[in-house]
């Protein structure tokens, strides 16, 4: 029997409301459905063991990270990036200590890999009710460091794919300290799906020593050999910030959030949350100064929540900045973002 995700199975369609009702309990049981149709139809379609295996180890990983940061989920959380080689006496090491321990007092929580090196200094500094470890099964060099010592934040991973999700997910900002392949791979997925507009705007800070070269060679890398051959655009070296200080890492991912507290897209239209309206003659500056990130003839304006917006409500008495966006400038939109943070509230009457 061709199974169908349309209600058109018959029997099994009634097997499986069976099945969610004496589960109970389940929440989204329309997606649940679902799932259980696509599992089926890969038990049908797949006689590799391997792919199997492989679709049921990812929809549980996926799973357990959801039960694991399903209660912080009104924590913001910056995700920590680095070597796993480099040594307690580093001074770089002592400066994702030091970020991870501002950035908790702030009211964040880390999001590591659980590692040694940078990782383990951010857990540290931010300390273990404030750190998540999102680990991964390797025959080298990866062990949960001593902040995941029963702790019920830690969760691992065997496949890296489901551990990226996981990371750049659950983020709302990102720091990248020095690192190896690995840190390397991390800063270019998160940059790609920002760039895409697969992962809404966050702060993505490269963070260094005073007078570090690391980073500082690979912007230049990216400015001599991605941007002067066309391979990105001026606007997309918006998508990321260098700090060379604690301070200043923890200032630029703050700010962020200063007024904006986030977006989503409702009928084409995006609507940009915001913790206090602004003046007027601000939307229309705004409107002015990034009138290319706009469909043709589209407009900027301000607004309350859409009914549609009806699913989140703890959201609902925030303003609203409505934008008819491209959906392609993404580093303009970031852009954006700054000023929205940085233009004059509306004056009360």
């Amino acid at each position: 029997m061709e199974l169908r995700f349309t209600r058109a199975n018959g029997d099994i369609d009634d097997a499986i409301d069976r099945i969610i009702e004496q589960a109970a309990d389940v929440s989204n049981a329309d997606m649940v459905r679902v799932m259980l149709i696509t599992a089926l139809k890969a038990g049908q379609e797949c006689e590799s063991r391997g792919d199997i295996k492989l679709m049921n180890s990812s929809l549980k990983e996926m799973r357990f990270t959801s039960k694991a940061f399903g209660p912080y989920r009104h924590f913001r959380k910056v995700t920590v990036f680095g070597s796993a080689r480099t040594a307690p006496n580093e001074p770089i090491y002592k400066m994702a200590h030091e970020l991870g321990s501002v950035l908790a007092d702030a009211g964040f929580m880390i999001i590591t890999g659980a590692g040694p090196g940078i990782m383990q200094a951010a857990n540290e500094g931010a300390g273990p009710d404030r750190s998540f470890g999102i680990n991964i099964r390797l025959p080298f060099e990866q062990h949960a460091n001593p902040v995941f010592e029963n702790n019920p934040r830690l969760v691992t991973y065997k496949y890296f794919f489901n551990r990226k999700v996981a990371f750049l997910k659950e983020a709302h900002a990102v720091a990248l300290f020095p690192g190896g392949f690995g840190t390397l791979d991390e800063a270019m997925e998160t940059l790609t799906l920002i760039q895409t507009g697969k992962r809404d705007p966050i702060p993505l800070v490269l963070m260094d020593v005073p007078g570090g070269t690391y980073w500082k060679r690979w912007i230049g890398f990216l400015r001599h050999e991605l941007l002067e051959h066309g391979y990105i655009s001026d606007p997309d070296m918006q998508l990321f910030r260098h700090a060379d200080s604690v301070n200043e890492a923890a200032g630029i991912i703050t700010r962020f959030y200063r007024r904006y507290q986030g977006m989503r897209y409702v009928n084409g239209k995006l609507v940009v949350r915001m913790s206090e309206m602004l003046a007027e003659n601000c939307v229309e500056e705004l409107a002015r100064r990034f009138a290319a990130i706009l469909v043709p003839g589209g407009s900027v304006c301000q607004g309350v929540a859409l009914p549609e917006e009806a699913d989140e409500p703890e959201l609902a008495a925030m303003p609203r900045l409505l934008l008819d966006f491209n959906r392609k400038d993404f580093g303009s939109l970031r852009s954006l973002i700054d000023a929205i943070n940085d233009l004059p509230t509306k004056t009360p009457a």
